[in-house]
């Protein structure tokens, strides 16, 4: 019997690829809401009732709504908001931070699917942290440029709107979250087992997909030893790439419609500079809820992803 799965917001950025990309499988059966109905809670709840998994493609407090309408212990839920990041009660959802993380997805009933730029910092970060060798009292300095489709529909619209001609400023890269408050920082300082916030300062660029997370480090003679760890951790994945030598240009948005993860470590003498990239919808969004999905059903933990373009 397949089973039955519910996107609660599929009319959002996220949910909508969601169901673009599971309305292709037959491996599961994908329930609709009527479209008169998406804000009818109590259809909401019949529906979330009936399903086997349920994607949360919602704002942080209708996500955290939508659990309390779970009245059995069946369903599972994948939550593509904040709301639950840093909950102690869920597992976050990138399987490749730690060896036991996949198990941990494999076994959960409530996963919560990471955020595009922590997806980035952490994949950096967390297998240092976890040798040992980056020490967790390290000022971390990040810096995230991110496609406009991160921001969701309005962002989205304010790119894409006919009058563009009259916003100069959408034409150049705009740092944003200047006040240090940016709500990825939380899981970001967790799940990379900092003991305490880095810097990070996000910007917005005039393209649609793609991810680059930069971390400069001051490490003498240390680039090839922090390869080594970052191969050996992510060595087996299919979807991740290490490589130890930047090209002239670091393009953001070269996995743009892929799943794809690369990682680069790069730099020289005292400084080593680490770099992510990414599709923030891909591997950032709905791609790794995919990847999650597959592991809580029992599909191949790759099934449905685009890892090559």
């Amino acid at each position: 019997m397949k089973p039955i799965v519910f996107i609660d917001g599929q009319e959002g950025t996220t949910g909508l690829q969601i169901y673009e990309r599971l309305d292709k499988r037959d491996d599961i059966e994908l329930i609709l809401i009527n479209e008169n109905k998406r804000k009818d809670t109590t259809e909401r709840k019949k529906l979330i009732n009936e399903a086997n998994l349920v994607f949360l493609c919602l704002p942080d407090d209708a996500a955290r709504e939508s659990v309390t309408l779970i009245d059995n212990n069946e369903t599972r839920v994948i939550d593509a908001s904040v709301a639950h990041r840093t909950a102690p009660d869920w597992v976050y959802g990138f399987p490749e931070m730690s060896k036991k993380q996949r198990e941990s997805i494999v076994n959960a009933k409530r996963t919560t699917n990471p955020g595009c730029h922590s997806t980035g910092a952490i994949a950096l970060l967390a297998p240092l942290t976890e040798a040992g060798f980056l020490p967790r009292d390290y000022p971390i300095a990040i810096t995230s440029l991110t496609g406009y489709t991160g921001g969701g529909k309005s962002k989205i619209a304010e790119y894409e709107t006919s009058d563009r001609e009259e916003r100069n400023d959408l034409n150049s890269p705009r740092a944003y979250s200047l006040g240090a408050e940016h709500k990825h920082i939380p899981e970001i300082t967790l799940y990379s087992g900092l003991a305490f916030k880095p810097s990070f300062i996000p910007v917005i660029a005039d393209y649609p997909q793609g991810m680059q997370v930069i971390i400069p480090l001051h490490m003498p003679g240390k680039r090839r030893e922090v390869y080594d760890i970052l191969a050996s951790h992510y060595a087996g994945c299919e979807n991740i790439d290490v490589f130890d030598e930047a090209p002239a240009f670091s393009a953001s948005n070269v996995n743009a419609d892929t799943d794809r993860l690369t990682l680069v470590v790069s730099g020289s003498g005292d400084n080593v500079v680490l770099t992510s990239l990414f599709d923030n919808l891909g591997k950032g969004a709905c791609g790794a809820a995919i990847q999650n999905m597959n592991l809580m059903l029992g599909f191949g933990e790759y099934e449905g992803l685009v890892l090559n373009r």
